[in-house]
């Protein structure tokens, strides 16, 4: 079929072609014709396959056969869980969007808020905004989205998940009740899609091949390491040409800069992504991978959502996911748009449990690989200061930085209480109590 088959507006028809899409991928085929047509819509498909398009072309086709007159208000308004998707959804709506006249604005934190005030006052015909600095702005009643006739939550799973979910219902409830809802994502569990039938009037379900399957495109593998041997593991395996753009995951942020540190420190050029970076250093940091500037860029969970890179070579687990969807999400960033990639997964023995749910999930073995010429015996290397960013003053004998008694926490410092798990992390950063700023 093609785009031409599905009822889209001349306009955008002619932006498509010029973006050099010729035929639409089975999530665009299954979604855009009910979506024209006003229905609610879930749609669940693997990562790469063009979620964005699925949904922003019939919405553009709708907004296009508006009367001019009707253009004066915020119509659209999608809704994700970090920065970087918001600006990744930002360009394919402007590319897509370019031959129409309409205007788009985006809303996160970590920027100033005076232009996104502008934005939502002056009735930006789309925006396009992650929870926290949206409520933010909507709570100094800057936003007026009471002509809203489209609301998409995009990664829907994320948004849904028990710590946005208060932020989505608080905007929600402020939105019209006459509106077309969609959602969409690589996973969504059942235990959430009942959660969906609060903000959709029965949606129709499109899901495009098995739920939550990892693309077929990617070889999956497990690396069984120590836990003190993974970062020599991960200097060795890069020895390999093939291994030229890699995205690595860490559970946490500052374990991410301890990485990307320990790599730079073994030449390795290294950029790090995670919600205590600003945005610039974000931008840049996605700049640089894009560009090779670096091979390696370090993330964690959430920041990673809006990673949508061309040509990664290797997924590599550094630290094994806790939940299953979050495994599903990061070997999507390889093997895009049926592009062939390898996902790495390191496993230390803390982490066969959730090794074992994640096969009993996909329903299959992940084949076990052992590194040529690697010495899986090494002992615990000595303490480095230097890769903890810290001078190496202040250190008991056992090697690891004293703490004074009564010494204070800091800002951005990752707190011991909470060092196991990835919910710490805020989306959009910006130090405030809404996650997704």
């Amino acid at each position: 079929m093609s785009f031409g088959a599905l009822g889209l507006d001349a306009k955008i028809l002619k932006a498509v072609q010029e973006a050099g899409y010729t035929e639409p991928t089975p999530i665009q085929t299954a979604a855009i014709p009910p979506i024209i047509a006003g229905s609610d819509l879930i749609g669940i498909a693997q990562t790469g396959t063009g979620k964005t398009a699925a949904f922003t072309l019939p919405i553009l086709t709708k907004l296009a056969a508006l009367p001019p007159g009707q253009r004066r208000a915020t119509k659209v308004l999608v809704i994700a869980p970090t920065r970087e998707l918001v600006v990744q959804i930002e360009e394919n709506v402007k590319a897509y969007a370019k031959h129409l006249p309409l205007t788009v604005a985006t809303v996160f934190g970590g920027v100033g808020e005076q232009p996104q005030i502008r934005a939502l006052r002056s009735g930006t015909d789309v925006v396009i905004a992650c929870p926290g600095r949206l409520i933010d702005l909507m709570g100094q009643r800057c936003a007026d989205f009471s002509q809203l006739k489209f609301l998409v939550l995009d990664e829907a799973d994320r948004m849904l998940d028990m710590g946005f979910l208060p932020s989505i219902r608080r905007i929600v409830q402020q939105l019209p009740k006459q509106r077309q809802t969609l959602m969409f994502s690589a996973t969504l569990s059942k235990e959430i899609e009942s959660l969906t039938h609060e903000f959709q009037r029965a949606p129709k379900v499109i899901q495009i091949g098995r739920r939550a399957n990892p693309a077929e495109t990617v070889t999956q593998l497990v690396y069984e390491v120590p836990k003190h041997l993974k970062t020599a593991l991960l200097l060795h395996l890069l020895k390999d040409p093939a291994m030229d753009m890699i995205l690595v995951f860490s559970r946490m942020k500052h374990a991410a800069d301890r990485l990307a540190r320990q790599l730079e420190q073994k030449g390795v050029r290294t950029a790090t992504l995670h919600s205590n970076r600003s945005q610039s250093q974000r931008l840049r940091a996605l700049k640089d991978f894009k560009s090779g500037a670096v091979s390696v860029l370090v993330a964690t969970d959430i920041a990673a959502r809006g990673i949508d890179v061309d040509g990664i070579s290797h997924v590599v687990n550094y630290d094994f996911p806790m939940h299953v969807e979050d495994y599903i999400h990061r070997i999507g960033r390889t093997g895009r748009a049926n592009q062939i990639g390898d996902a790495i997964s390191f496993v230390t023995p803390e982490d066969y449990g959730e090794l074992r749910a994640l096969e009993r999930f996909i329903g299959r073995g992940i084949v076990r690989k052992k590194a040529e010429g690697f010495n899986y015996t090494a002992a615990i290397p000595p303490y480095n200061p230097a890769e903890d960013g810290r001078p190496p003053r202040g250190h008991n004998q056992g090697g690891r930085p004293q703490q004074r008694h009564g010494q204070s926490h800091r800002p951005g410092q990752s707190s011991p209480q909470h060092s196991g798990g990835q919910r710490q992390e805020r989306s959009g950063g910006g130090g405030g109590r809404h996650w997704g700023r």
